[in-house]
């Protein structure tokens, strides 16, 4: 399968200064495809730091990384629908029934006149080795359970998955072309990895067949954000033009 070569940018917001958080905001619209708003900023500011962030014009993807029993989760879901997010998540280990209530939750959102977000489950995270899954009596690598995570997620109303780079051609295989797979862990050449185990560039996971690059202190912690934005969005497609 060839893989698509056309991935977006969101930026991870991962702060509770809501003046700063604007400020990147500002800085980033119309650069890059949409912000990620995680629990950082979610719970110091709850719907109105999402709303003062969707007023700069961009998609968000609501990073709260549901995990719950099955009632729960879909009642949290049904709350969060008025803010229309682009992309909502849930952690695909709380199984089966809970994917499908959090999926029939979102499913409601026409009904109330609302977009409804794409679904996502969140794999195994990108600060997790091999090590650390049989330290939790997960047997098998990263990429294995990844694998068997997704192919649960698909089968129980989920759009696509959080997972690292290192399984996007393994997942694009399995999966096809459709199934979404937004991937944190990128690190332009030369940043540093901080707290991720499996990490990528932006450029190799674009060839890979990502939908969506999730970026946050290359970014953030430039002197100018939408300068750094800028190049990683040239720096991809010259990749592109280059296949």
């Amino acid at each position: 399968m060839t893989p698509k070569l056309n991935a977006e940018i969101y930026c991870a917001i991962d702060t509770a200064d809501s003046a700063r958080a604007e400020s990147l905001a500002a800085d980033l619209s119309g650069h890059i495809g949409g912000l990620k708003i995680g629990f950082e900023f979610f719970y110091a500011h709850y719907q109105t730091g999402f709303q003062a962030l969707a007023k700069h014009g961009m998609p968000i993807f609501l990073d709260l990384k549901l995990h719950d029993i099955p009632n729960t989760v879909a009642q949290a879901v049904r709350a969060l629908l008025p803010l229309e997010p682009r992309l909502l998540n849930v952690h695909a280990g709380g199984g089966a029934a809970m994917m499908q209530a959090a999926a029939h939750a979102a499913s409601e959102a026409e009904d109330k006149g609302l977009a409804a977000p794409t679904m996502l489950a969140v794999t195994v995270l990108t600060s997790l080795s091999e090590a650390d899954l049989h330290a939790m009596g997960v047997a098998g690598n990263p990429r294995d359970q990844v694998l068997r995570l997704a192919a649960l997620a698909r089968q129980n109303g989920m759009d696509g998955v959080v997972c690292s780079a290192h399984e996007i051609d393994a997942l694009r295989a399995e999966m096809g072309a459709d199934f979404k797979l937004i991937v944190p862990g990128i690190r332009p050449a030369g940043s540093a990895s901080h707290d991720q185990k499996r990490v990528m560039t932006p450029e190799a996971a674009q060839e890979a067949g990502a939908d969506i690059l999730v970026i946050g202190r290359a970014i953030t912690e430039a002197a100018h954000a939408g300068d750094a934005a800028r190049a990683i969005m040239a720096d991809l497609a010259a990749a592109r033009a280059a296949q």
